[in-house]
Formats: C-alpha cells, structure tokens, sequence
C-alpha cells in the first residue's frame, strides 16, 4: 500500500476516534457520514451530530449569544425594498459562457443532504469560541509537508491513536517538568538489577519506563509536528480499560503512572537503599503528607497520611481556596464545641508539600435516581499563584485565629446583610420594595397637583393596529376602530385588560376626560397647604435617615468583606507560593468527552495549548473562559502547581534560546535515544521524498491549487499586472476566508434563484443581497460597543469611499472563495465568480489601488486586535504585556489616520490608556528598585530600560498632548524624588545616577520596537464579542469578561 493511502486511512481514523471522544457515539458509519458531510471539518461535524440532541438549549445559547452573522446590526432583517442602496451589477453583466450542471447524486442520503446545506445555521457561542482544528493539523487530502513538519523549537503534539487524549494530555503537562523530562530520560538500571527483576510487574514498568523514554526524546528531537505513542500505550491496554471504552479517566490514569514510576524508580534507589521510599525520586517530587486531627464521639484522633494527588470537592464552593479550605476543616473543632460531646469533627494540616502539587477536581458524581454518573458544570476559579501557608502546620496557632475571625466575621456579615435586606425590601404582602423609594414616590405624590377637569364632552378614540398586542387584540375590529363607553378611565381599562375580545367586540366606551389628560400622573383630590408642609417634612426627614441608614450599612459591608478579604494576605503567610504549571481541561458529558491541557511555556512566558496533535499559542483569558467552568461544558479536571524549586529550575533554562537549551538536552541523551531520533527522522525524510513523488505523478484534481489559481487570474504572460495580483491575492483570500460564513449564508439564501433560474441567478442575487446588507450596515451610526467595520472587509471600505471597482471586484473575490466548497450550489457559485474575475482585465481594477486598500483593512485589524489585547491585559494588571500592545496600535493607527479619520480607531482611547499603563508600570518599576533585592532591583531597571524609556521618548514628540507631557513629569519627579534618599544605599544610589540622564535626557537613539507576541486571527463575530465586552467593561470600569 502507498505511503499516501496508508496515511490518509489513518487520519480518517484519527478523526473517527476524535468524534467518539467528544460526542460518545461509537457508529462508525454515522460519523464518516457526518464528517463526509461536513467536508472534513471536525467541528462542523460534531455540530451536525449533536444538534438534534442540544436543539433546546442551543436554542437557549443562541438567543443571549447572537452567531457570526446575528450580530447587533448583522443579523438585522433586510427590507423587501433596498433601492437606498447602490446596485453595483446587474443580470445583463454578470454572467457566465459555461452553466455548471449539479455535482450531487440525487441518490446521495438526504441527512448528508442537509447536513451539506446547514453551513448557515446558527451556531451556539460555544461552539464558536471552541478551537477549531485547521485542516492543515490533521493529515487529510489537502496536506502538504509543512503540514507536518515541526516549526523550529515549537512543541510538538501527539497523535490520538483512539481515546487517548487523556493520555496526551497528562504526559504533555509531566513532559514539560524539566526536572521530571531530566529524570525518565536520565533513568538507566544496571544489567544485575534487570537480570534479578522476575516478575510480570517489574518487568512491565521497566519496558514501560523504556518506551516512555523513547517517547521524550523524540519530543524533544523530532522534526515531526506530533509524535506517535502507541508503543508505551500499547503497555497500558492491560491495566486499563480496553480501548473500546467512550473514555479513560485522567485522573485514574495519572494515579497508575505515578505508582507505576514510583515502583520503576525504587528499582534504582533499592541498589543502596533498599525499601526506603523517602529516596524515591518520583515520591520526591510528586507526594507530600498531611496530618489529620479530630474528635470521633468525643475521642480525639491524629494520624499522618502520604498523598499524591489532593482531591478537592467542586460543589458549593466558588473558587479553589475555599475548595481547600473545605477539604482542611470537616465539623466544628474548637474546644466549647469539643467539650459538648460533638460526634465528629476534623482538621487537617499539609506536613510536607511535594515541589509538584496536583489537585484533583472531583466534578463526577454519580445520580442516584438517574443511576448514571454525571459531570459538575459548577464554575471554579483559580490563580495563577496560590500560597499554601495558611493549610501548613507549622502556622496552625495563626491559622486557627484567623478561622474564628473569619467565623466572625462572616456572622456580621450575615447579620447586616439581613438588615439592609429589611430596608431594600420593605413591606408585608408579596411584593416588596425599596423603603427609600417608596418614602421618594409618597413625597412625589403629595406635592403632585390634581389635574383640571375637563368640560370637553366625550369623544370617539381611534386605536389603530400599532397598539399593544394585548390591547389591540381586544380591539380588533374590521374597521380597526373601537368607541368606548363613558366609563371611567381607569374603570375601562380594568375591563378591557380582564374581559375576552368577544366580550368587548361591540362595547362603546366614552372617555370622560380627553385623551391628553389620560398620562397625568395620580395626585391627592385634596390637601392644605398646612397638611402638605408637616406631610413633606416628615417624608423628607424620614427619607434622609433611611438613606444613611442604608448608605452606613453598606458600608459596614463593605469594610467587613475587605477585611474577609484581605484575612489571610498577611505577609507572613505568602512564604510558600506555588505557581500554577498546567491544566488539564474536560470537555463533554460524565460518560464521554475531550481531553486536551492548558501549560505554561516557561522560556517563552506564555500559556500554550495542547490538543492532541495541534500546540497553540494561547492566553489567561482563554484558559479561563475554557477551565473555570459554568457557561459551558468545558472545566479544568486536575490543576497542577509547582513550587519555587521546580520553577527555578524552569528558569534556570531561559538563560538562553529555547531551541540552544533543547539541543544541549538532546546532546546529554545516551547514544541509544540519539540513535532513535535520528532514525524517526531519517523515515520522516523518506515518507516526505515518497510523498513528493507521488505529488509530481499525481494527475490534477478538480480542486486548483493554490498556485494555479493564481495563474487563472491572469490570462496573458507574467506582466505587471499578475504580478501585481499575486502579491494582493493572499491579502483579499484572507479577507474572503474571514468572511466566508456571511458569505456562505448569503449563497444559502438562493436557494429558490437557484433551482428556478440556475448559477448565474443566484449569483446575481446573492451578491446584490450580500451588498445591499453591507451598504446598509455601513451607514449605521457607531456605537461604543459597536464597530461595523471589524465585521467585514466591505464596510469598511464603503464608510471610507473606496472606488466602487475595488467594492465590487473585493465581493466577487469572497463568492470564489475555496473554503465556500459546502454543496452543489456553493461549488457552482465558486467556479461562475472564478470565470468573472478572470473577465477583469488590468483596464477595469488599478491592482496596485486594489492592493493598498486590503493592506489599509489588514492593518486596521491588527490595531483593533492590539487595541483589545492591550485593554484587556491592562484590566488584567499584566501592565508589561499590556503597554507593548497598545504602543504599537498607536504607532500602526498613526499611519492608518493619515489617510483619514475613519480608517483608524479612536486615538485618544488608545493614548488614554497607552498613558494608564505606562504609569501603573512605572510604578511597579519604581516599587521593585527601592525593594533593595538585586534581583528584583534588576527587574525594575530592566522594565525602565525596555519598556518605560523607549515609550517616553515615542511620546515625547513636537505634537504632544497635554496629558501625555503631564504624565511624563510625573514619572520623571517619581525617580527625582530617590535622589539623596537616606535609606537608600551608596550602590542604588549611583545605578539611579546612571539612569537618569536617559529618563530626563531627549534620546538621540533610533527606537526600536519590539514586536509583541503574536496573536490567533479571530472571526468577526470573536472579535465584535470582544470588541462590545471590552468597551462595556471600560465604561463599566469592571474587569473584561469576553463572552
């Protein structure tokens, strides 16, 4: 069998496994169909498959979070009548020589019928904000060698050979322990302590223990883009489930291989401490032990307990510290409570803490009444950093005060909180209401005055269908017109409101005052001047003192939940920080789901994601939204922290290049595991030279590639012009591809054109349906929350006047677009909007015009992308990142606005907060130089050197505003103010010397900018939800939350 047809059946089956994992079903003709259908994109099928079955709450979803297309304006229905907008073509001009017959067999299963036709649908928020797999990280018919190949020093993935994410996802996060990778690869046991190994278990963990290594090395040096594990998991089927099963449990799993490394390493420590586990350097380094106390039926108890991994309850308990709080005190212990005969009551105390720290989340339980497990969605949140003082014995006497404090605390707290209830909700029937407003609307009662009476006879009133729905439904009519008795107003209204439309169908009301007079707001018939006065006094006194009332014990609330808060921020309890290392996220149901693991990258001080095969660069806002749970199915499983020593360790290694560090690891391998890596990489050479060969024989496709469709754009030789073209093209096909569901949606939309009249007709309207809705989300007024431009390239160039040619050619460019091959008709439009751009001739579009325009969207896109970025890492107190960002979208918007006013974004917002930021880091600069720490006096002058300085000087030009000036003398006068300092040594004093002149000084320097890190292209609809999130969180003044 070819090497190619080998691959593409074992990716196909990869792709299978995948989907059994995340929807649990196991029919494999179910799921080929539903992925045939979907064109390969394995979330689209998953979405096919699970529709039918979440048709209610993504009914719920879509209704609070609009999709891509049902955005605030996007999604507004267009008129029958769109003459206010420009008609670009018409049926005479576009179109065709050539009528595409339909591709599809009429024989062709109609579910795969539909499931073809629903590219349009409404999609939930979650499915929208879930990583999609590109089709370039799994092998499919359109992979080419780059799609497998790692890039450089970037981490590799691992292959899901069947239900095995679970696997991917623990190895991944022990992998990128240094200390833990040093220990298996470094792990070797003499020929007589092998020879003397007889049983099946010894002999099981020291051939595991040996495929493990062979699979660390060759992450660390293959050229792969993802390694194959099956050989060490070929080892596990015995001890696990079998593989047939929906799916392994991570935590199961990761409990059996640290038992399974702890008896592969007691091997090597038995050589000279036999039995003693305490040299063990798995125990080392992954269990720690804990001492419990309590009172069983008034006898007390104490004993000491080994743990590996911390089991945590998720149920009732919001974030982790009271997750571990929970676990630590079980009962009441204190002793007017021990003395009272309680039957039972604990606490536990950690003893030793391993330098890797893992907490298991419980979020399966099993239903009793269900008689199945299900999953916890409760949300949880978790730092980045955690201090463990305050669970160690060593601060037991501390902690225990601080308990009852806290204990008290929290009965004040509920205490006040009922009496401001009294006040908020005031009143004995059912209804109940805030007593200062109440007192506010009596006050506004008394000093209203009754209305005149009206000597004006009753009249007929014309209720016309606009009405009500519940009133105009009473009303109805042939006529539309209903007269009212002479009723009272009131009285009427109660009659109306409670009788059916038949009852009232010839009813004839009179009005007894004119309708003006209907919206008067009650006043009393009568009152003195002397009643009114002591009634407005007393309201008035009375209301004043409720209101302090309110405001003291709201603020008594406030203070007691600062000093909740702040209980256990004592710096004598932050001596133990662990840092968070990785997270193992589950997504899916108690009896299926997808693993994959959120780890912090420590040489490139970025979270990364691993998902299988695919590693991706990611961020704290995606974890959160992904880990902490709540919103979605998806929630952190297990978190794993890391001490002090272990990130050293970590950082130890950043004292060089990345790629520098994994080849000194690679060049410290035994000659066996360099052998190995070599060999791997020799057969990857070898599949690439076949492959190639195979590409130069194949006969081509009815899909062109990438290159050919260049060349189809032009029909004459390489002149100026296709050249030209092939420099815009990437630019324009990656704006097509950004809009490429609005698109699909409008070609969906021509269903009828289609049948009726063929391709030519639904392209016709589709793209005066598509333009026309384009042309009117353009003149909208812009909102805060609200930038049409971000959702599509057209929009912006209409609000900016851009040639009509460059409108039209840019529209017909999205309908040829490669990724809109869903069915027949899309396939059909595709080809007919491929043969009309070809009709355009170097006479019709200025290419070079063409291309500056895309360039200008590019660019304005990535401003918008740094802009938030920057905001939302500002919100977020990461001021280092923060600063970096929105420096360069002020840099890039400059040149954007030269052009005009509206091909940029607001720049006073992003100088506000470029001037925000850069004070906020200028004080921690300031804070870390006076700490007197050389490290962290290294730290701030760095920070001033690479960021603060650079950032002066780039304000600091012929044109700068008030504010910035301001803001810089602010920062000058903050390090002035060191100077002379008696507290400060004679060694900080002169490297402040140093520093000053180039803080004072203009700098001659040519600055330099560096480029910050890069960021994942979001969809317009990703990035309008971050676009309104973020503008309603800085007028809110909360944190960002991205919906």
């Amino acid at each position: 069998m070819r090497v190619r047809e080998v691959r593409v059946t074992a990716d196909c089956q990869m792709l299978l496994n995948q989907m059994k994992e995340i929807t649990g079903i196991q029919n494999s003709a179910l799921l080929l169909a539903a992925l045939k259908a979907a064109n390969g994109d394995l979330m689209e099928a998953v979405t096919f498959l699970t529709e039918e079955h979440a048709q209610e709450p993504a009914q719920d979803v879509a209704a609070a979070e609009p999709s891509a297309w049902e955005g605030s304006a996007v999604g507004k229905q267009l008129p029958q009548d769109v003459s206010a907008a420009p008609a670009p073509l018409n049926q005479d001009n576009l179109h065709t020589a050539n009528t595409v017959r339909p591709l599809e067999s009429p024989k062709a299963p109609a579910a795969e019928r539909d499931a073809a036709e629903r590219p349009q649908d409404t999609h939930s928020t979650e499915n929208k904000n879930r990583s999609k797999r590109k089709r370039c990280e799994v092998w499919g018919e359109n992979s080419k060698q780059n799609d497998w190949r790692r890039a450089g020093d970037w981490p590799v993935g691992m292959k899901n050979i069947g239900n095995t994410c679970w696997f991917s996802a623990v190895i991944q996060s022990l992998f990128q322990l240094p200390e833990f990778r040093r220990l298996v690869l470094g792990y070797s046991l003499s020929q007589k302590v092998l020879e003397s190994c007889c049983s099946h278990t010894g002999k099981r963990n020291i051939a595991f223990m040996q495929e493990l290594q062979s699979l660390f090395a060759l992450m660390l040096g293959t050229r792969r883009k993802f390694v194959d594990p099956s050989a060490a998991l070929e080892l596990l089927r015995d001890v696990f489930r079998s593989a047939e099963e929906p799916q392994q449990d991570v935590s199961e799993f990761t409990h059996k291989l640290l038992d399974w490394l702890e008896d592969a390493f007691q091997l090597t420590v038995n050589v000279t401490s036999p039995g003693d586990k305490s040299k063990n350097p798995m125990v080392q380094l992954f269990y720690g032990t804990f001492l419990t106390e309590g009172v069983h039926e008034g006898n007390t108890f104490s004993k000491i307990e080994t743990f590996g991994q911390y089991p945590l309850q998720v149920n009732g308990y919001r974030n982790l510290s009271e997750c571990l709080e929970g676990a630590m005190v079980e009962g009441e212990m204190d002793e007017a409570t021990a003395s009272q005969s309680v039957k039972y009551g604990q606490e536990r105390w950690f003893t030793k803490l391993p330098p890797v720290l893992t907490f298991e989340l419980s979020r399966f339980e099993f239903n009793q009444s269900l008689g199945q497990p299900e999953k916890i969605h409760t949300k949880l949140e978790f730092p980045q950093t955690i201090y463990m003082d305050r669970y160690l014995y060593c601060n037991k006497e501390l902690i225990q005060i601080k308990r009852e404090e806290m204990k008290r605390l929290k009965e004040k707290m509920v205490i006040l909180q009922q009496k401001l209830e009294r006040y908020m909700e005031y009143g004995s029937g059912p209804a109940r209401f805030p007593l200062p407003d109440m007192l506010q609307y009596m006050l506004e009662f008394i000093t209203t005055k009754p209305a005149a009476p009206s000597a004006q006879g009753s009249q007929t009133t014309l209720l016309h269908s606009q009405a009500e729905p519940h009133v105009s439904d009473v009303l109805s009519q042939p006529n539309g017109i209903l007269e009212r008795t002479d009723t009272g107003t009131e009285d009427g209204a109660f009659f109306l409101a409670n009788s059916s439309p038949q009852q009232n169908s010839n009813m004839e009301l009179q009005p007894s005052v004119p309708p003006a007079e209907l919206s008067e707001h009650p006043a009393p018939h009568v009152v003195s001047e002397e009643e009114l006065n002591l009634v407005r006094t007393c309201l008035q006194r009375w209301r004043n003192e409720i209101k302090q009332d309110v405001q003291d014990l709201k603020e008594s609330i406030a203070r007691t939940n600062l000093s909740i808060e702040q209980m256990y921020l004592d710096p004598l309890l932050q001596q133990v920080p662990y840092r968070l290392h990785a997270v193992l996220v589950h997504e899916g149901q108690a009896n299926a789901g997808h693993y994959w693991a959120f780890i912090y990258n420590q040489p490139r001080k970025r979270w990364l994601k691993y998902n299988d095969i695919s590693v991706t660069e990611s961020s704290w806002e995606e974890l959160e939204r992904e880990s902490f749970g709540g919103l979605r199915n998806t929630s952190a499983y297990c978190l794993m922290y890391i001490s002090d020593q272990v990130s050293c360790v970590g950082a130890d290694e950043d004292e060089g290049p990345e790629a520098v560090q994994i080849q000194k690891e690679v060049e410290a391998l035994t000659p066996a595991l360099r052998q190995h890596i070599q060999e791997d990489n020799w057969r990857l050479e070898q599949e690439a030279e076949e492959w190639e060969e195979e590409q130069s024989c194949k006969i081509p496709q009815m899909e062109p590639s990438r290159a050919s469709e260049l060349q189809d754009f032009s029909e004459s030789g390489p002149d100026q012009s296709s050249v030209c073209e092939q420099s815009v093209h990437s630019l324009s096909s990656e704006h097509a591809r950004i809009a490429k569901e609005q698109t699909a949606k409008a070609i969906a939309n021509t269903a009828d054109a289609y049948e009726k009249n063929g391709v030519e007709a639904a392209l016709c309207e589709a793209f005066h349906e598509e333009y026309s809705r384009l042309y009117l989300l353009s003149k909208e007024t812009p909102t805060p929350q609200n930038d049409a431009r971000l959702q599509h390239v057209l929009i912006y160039f209409l609000q900016n006047n851009a040639p009509q040619q460059v409108v039209e050619r840019t529209l017909l460019e999205q309908f040829a677009d490669e990724n809109l091959s869903y069915d027949e008709r899309s396939i059909s439009i595709m080809k007919v909007a491929r043969a009309k751009l070809r009709e355009i001739g170097p006479d019709d579009v200025d290419m070079e015009e063409y291309k500056r325009w895309h360039e200008d969207y590019s660019l304005f896109r990535k401003v918008s992308i740094y802009l938030l970025t920057g905001l939302e890492l500002y919100q977020n107190r990461k001021y280092q990142e923060s600063l970096t960002y929105l420096v360069h979208a002020y840099q890039s918007n400059e040149k954007l606005l030269l052009k005009g006013t509206n091909r940029g974004v607001n720049e006073s917002l992003i100088a506000l907060y470029r001037r925000k930021c850069l004070l906020k880091l200028n004080e921690v600069a300031a804070s870390l130089f006076v700490s007197s720490e050389e490290a962290r006096v290294s730290e701030g002058v760095s920070i001033l050197n690479e960021q603060i300085i650079p950032c002066m000087h780039l304000m600091n030009n012929f044109d700068i505003s008030r504010e910035d000036l301001d803001a810089i003398e602010v920062m000058r006068s903050h390090w002035c103010s060191y100077l002379g300092r008696e507290d400060m040594d004679a060694k900080l004093q002169m490297k402040l010397g140093e520093l000053l002149p180039r803080l004072l000084e203009g700098s001659n320097e040519v600055i330099v900018l560096k480029e910050p890190p890069k960021i994942r292209p979001n969809t317009p609809y990703d990035l309008c939800s971050r676009f309104a999130a973020v503008m309603e969180s800085i007028h809110g003044a909360s944190t960002v939350t991205v919906k």
